[in-house]
């Protein structure tokens, strides 16, 4: 809500859809996050937001990076962030992107599975890899549990093959889902990827030496969430508790959403209300395959109508302005019943996993990014003209 205090003003005459940014919350989200957890390494999520500006504020304030491809790292590296501050944590690469990414100097890779393990073996000898261990995320609005992660037994017999291959088994990688909702989750992944360190030292006389608490922490949609304070707690609590025994333990955590998510406003336009036979329709001009993807997935964005926030509310389902039928947001969502066309209608909390999936699909472009501090300079340099030429 707070971007949102300024945007009317500052966004006049500008065309939508378009994104507004703003990169002081972003540095008070990061200040927040490692204040509450001093000694751990941020290794912000480049998926969730790659803008340039964005990169370089995180890189100014010390953040390092997770990086899933050859792209981002080309990125990152031409922004002039060395490759100590790169993890590739994808676990699913290919093998010129490993040699890429070894070629350069990143030493840290995610790994779930034998042949991923042969490939880094090939292409990046020596280096150390870390295994994602599987997390139920039923509790997340966005769960990651199927695609990526193994269990536990198969992390064990993975740690082994590594060292046979020539590779340093570094950590145990979780990630609790995108937008989770249980502060406890990160306590149960810290239990069992503990299990694994103690295990495979015992059993195996392998030391690892890091863990990796991925992301997760969430921003407010629809819903009350924990804190992060209050998820900052469970983590120096479970720390305490299941890692004492391991010396110089090595944490790093992935933020994405947390970081970026509260600094964005996607601003659209109405373009169409209709009426059907299943009930009435609004249309905006941007939709799921302009940064609205999520919606799809569960994301239940909050959205204002400019000059109609205490009307009565009425169900619509929303949709976007493509001709493909999966462009729909909602098939139920409360806006004013008297909203219409050319109404602006303001998309809260939508720094991330937004402009990263905007396509251009059917000729329709996705939303064009500004920067708060931009238009305040804007609107400060004409009301100095305007004050000189009055004078």
């Amino acid at each position: 809500m707070e971007i949102l205090k300024k945007m009317m003003d500052l966004t006049k005459g500008l065309e939508t859809p378009f994104i507004l940014l703003d990169l002081e919350i972003l540095k008070r989200n990061y200040k927040r996050l490692k204040d509450n957890l001093p000694f751990v390494d941020i290794f912000y999520a480049v998926k969730a937001n790659s803008h340039h500006r964005i990169i370089n504020t995180l890189k100014e304030l010390g953040s390092s990076f997770d990086v899933a491809s050859a792209s981002e790292i080309e990125k990152l590296l031409k922004l002039g962030i060395t490759p100590d501050r790169m993890s590739f944590g994808n676990t699913i690469k290919k093998e010129s992107d490993i040699r890429f990414a070894y070629s350069v100097g990143i030493d840290y890779y995610a790994v779930d599975s034998e042949m991923e393990l042969e490939k880094i073996a090939c292409n990046a000898p020596g280096s150390k890899v870390y295994f994602r261990l599987m997390i139920d995320s039923s509790d997340s609005d966005w769960p990651l549990s199927k695609k990526f992660g193994t269990n536990s037994e198969h992390i064990k017999s993975l740690a082994i093959y590594a060292k046979t291959l020539g590779l340093v088994p570094f950590g145990i990688s979780f990630h609790v889902g995108s937008q989770c909702n249980n502060k406890f989750k990160w306590r149960e992944a810290m239990k069992e990827a503990s299990k694994i360190f103690r295990e495979l030292k015992l059993d195996y006389d392998i030391d690892l030496k890091m863990v990796n608490l991925g992301g997760g922490m969430p921003v407010v949609y629809d819903k009350p969430i924990p804190t992060v304070e209050e998820i900052s707690e469970v983590i120096k609590d479970s720390i305490e508790k299941y890692f004492y025994f391991v010396k110089d333990l090595k944490i790093i955590i992935e933020p994405g959403r947390s970081l970026v998510g509260n600094i964005g406003v996607i601003v659209s336009s109405v373009i169409l209300r209709s009426k059907k036979t299943d009930g009435e329709w609004v249309y905006l001009d941007v939709g799921i395959f302009h940064g609205l993807a999520e919606a799809m997935g569960g994301i239940k964005y909050q959205m204002i109508v400019e000059g109609k926030e205490n009307s009565k509310l009425k169900t619509f389902k929303l949709a976007g302005p493509t001709c493909d039928s999966i462009d729909i947001m909602y098939e139920a969502v409360e806006l004013p019943e008297d909203i219409t066309l050319n109404d602006r209608v303001y998309i809260l909390n939508a720094g991330a996993y937004t402009t990263e999936y905007a396509t251009n699909f059917n000729g329709f472009y996705g939303p064009v990014v500004y920067f708060v501090e931009d238009l305040e300079f804007e609107k400060t340099r004409a009301n100095s003209i305007e004050q000189k030429e009055e004078s």
